[in-house]
């Protein structure tokens, strides 16, 4: 993974839950909304606070949560059988509601060369029924944006909207918020999002991808490197495939944005680049 910062919290807690709704966004993305009452505690910091997400994997009867004591779980979770160790993927808290206890988790539906969905969260996503049961680890943000920032720069495939979606809305909160620029790739047309709730003012250049088998981040990239008028003052989000968050960080420290002004992460890795680099 590539990151500028991705921190851990040092008081790990996990949230047990319960799904109970699951439903298609958009054309390729698809929502679940879980509920436990332990989330009703759940430390939420807007922006793009992620987690950890544990579910069981078809092959296990039932959902083993895994022991999380100190910021060194992950060995003792590695440690499980396969009988036993769950699933565990990051995701971005898509939505909140802390008297319901409720957490929305939007999920991209990745398909096959034959249209079937691939990927182990978009799959247990687009099947999982209400009951079953699951767990969230707390990991906070990685949003770091300077108090002095005039203006603010994300950047995007769909992987990283719902953490552009939390960002935009945690910046319509602010009393005077920071002018705001999005470019957000997205699979197709229909996945723009009318609902997003945003700062005065915040121009978001929507990009559908024209080629439905180019590497998602591409197009997002491409219109980054068109995009040369930069603010030395400002503050860059870029998240996606980890070509769009390391050569987006390298085009705008380039173009005169410093490099702690940039927080950037590679959410995933194309095998398709890694192809074509042999």
């Amino acid at each position: 993974m590539t990151s500028s910062k991705r921190p851990s919290r040092r008081d790990p807690r996990l949230f047990p839950a319960t799904v109970v709704h699951s439903a298609r966004l958009t054309p390729n993305m698809h929502r679940v909304t879980v509920r436990g009452e332990a989330l009703r505690a759940f430390p939420w910091g807007g922006y793009d606070h992620w987690f950890r997400l544990f579910f069981r994997y078809p092959h296990q009867e039932r959902f083993h949560a895994p022991e999380v004591e100190a910021e060194t779980w992950w060995k003792p979770f590695l440690a499980m059988p396969d009988e036993t160790r769950p699933y565990c993927a990051n995701y971005t808290v898509a939505g909140f509601r802390a008297e319901a206890g409720e957490l929305d988790i939007d999920v991209v539906v990745h398909r096959g060369a034959d249209g079937g969905i691939e990927g182990g969260v978009a799959v247990w996503a687009c099947a999982v029924e209400p009951g079953e049961e699951m767990a969230l680890l707390d990991q906070g943000l990685m949003w770091d944006a300077p108090a002095d920032a005039g203006s603010v720069l994300l950047v995007a495939d769909e992987s990283g909207l719902p953490a552009v979606a939390g960002i935009l809305r945690s910046l319509a909160e602010v009393p005077e918020p920071p002018a705001v620029r999005v470019l957000q790739e997205v699979p197709a047309d229909a996945d723009r999002r009318a609902d997003l709730t945003c700062p005065p003012g915040t121009h978001i250049d929507w990009i559908p991808r024209a080629d439905p088998h180019a590497v998602p981040g591409t197009a997002a990239l491409a219109a980054l490197r068109d995009h040369t008028d930069v603010d030395p003052a400002g503050y860059a989000f870029v998240v996606g495939e980890q070509q769009l968050a390391a050569e987006g960080r390298r085009h705008l420290h380039r173009s005169g944005l410093p490099k702690d002004r940039i927080t950037f992460s590679g959410f995933w890795k194309s095998d398709r680049h890694a192809a074509s680099r042999v």
